[in-house]
């Protein structure tokens, strides 16, 4: 399987706020946000990782370029209008995957609970293992239903009572699920929600793993909590 990150935001919000570096770069505990995802990635096994960035994040460029990680990146530069083109714009440029784990460069989870996540998806038959949250910590947090058997069923931008989780932003994806974005964009899809929604529209079978808690790091108060949530991992490990 390969591992990939959508890291081709501008992280406007952060820059607001103060920080004026790529968003990717945004430190947790002394580590940036893109290098603790591929040390994740590595210590579950990945021979590599491959990652999205635009052009204009330089320094992001030259950081991913120079620093030393624990297994190589293939890095494709590219200037996309959502996760959803990323994401097509990485199959476009790697045609070779036949499965994948996608992140967005600000999610923040357990390691632990990701590596069973993982073993989870490799070990069964669905067509997608979606990582999901019973903590709400996004301004626009998209919520999922599943049913008895944890297939998801439903994908809304309401809350309402049957929806016991929202998306966390980690998608373990198989051939045919991977290329639905293709399709999905084509459709006229522009977001990485609705090719979420596509999918269960299409009829694959779409599988939820809950994490109890995953951080989508927006503001620079996001940084606060994920850090004291990494803090307070450790502190049990």
């Amino acid at each position: 399987m390969e591992y990939a990150i959508i890291a081709a935001g501008e992280g406007q919000r952060l820059k607001k706020e103060g920080f004026k570096k790529a968003k990717p770069l945004l430190p947790l505990l002394g580590v940036p946000m893109i290098e603790r995802l591929i040390n994740i990635f590595a210590a579950q096994g990945a021979r590599s990782v491959f990652i999205i960035i635009n052009g204009k994040n330089k320094e992001l460029h030259k950081f991913l370029v120079k620093h030393e990680f624990k297994i190589p990146i293939h890095l494709l530069l590219k200037d996309t209008v959502s996760s959803l083109h990323s994401f097509v714009a990485l199959q476009e440029a790697f045609p070779h995957w036949d499965s994948c784990c996608l992140t967005t460069t600000d999610t923040v989870f357990e390691p632990d609970t990701f590596g069973q996540y993982v073993e989870a998806f490799q070990q069964g038959d669905m067509d997608g293992l979606f990582a999901v949250t019973p903590f709400v910590d996004d301004e626009s947090p998209l919520y999922v239903t599943v049913n008895s058997d944890n297939r998801i069923v439903c994908f809304s931008d309401n809350k309402y009572p049957q929806a016991a989780f929202v998306s966390g932003g980690i998608y373990c994806l198989r051939k045919k699920a991977m290329q639905a974005a293709v399709e999905s964009l084509a459709a006229g899809n522009q977001r990485m929600r609705n090719y979420q929604r596509f999918l269960i529209d299409k009829g694959f079978m779409i599988k939820a793993y809950p994490f109890a808690k995953i951080i989508d790091v927006d503001h620079l108060h996001d940084r606060e909590t994920a850090e004291y949530f990494l803090m307070e991992q450790k502190s049990q490990s």
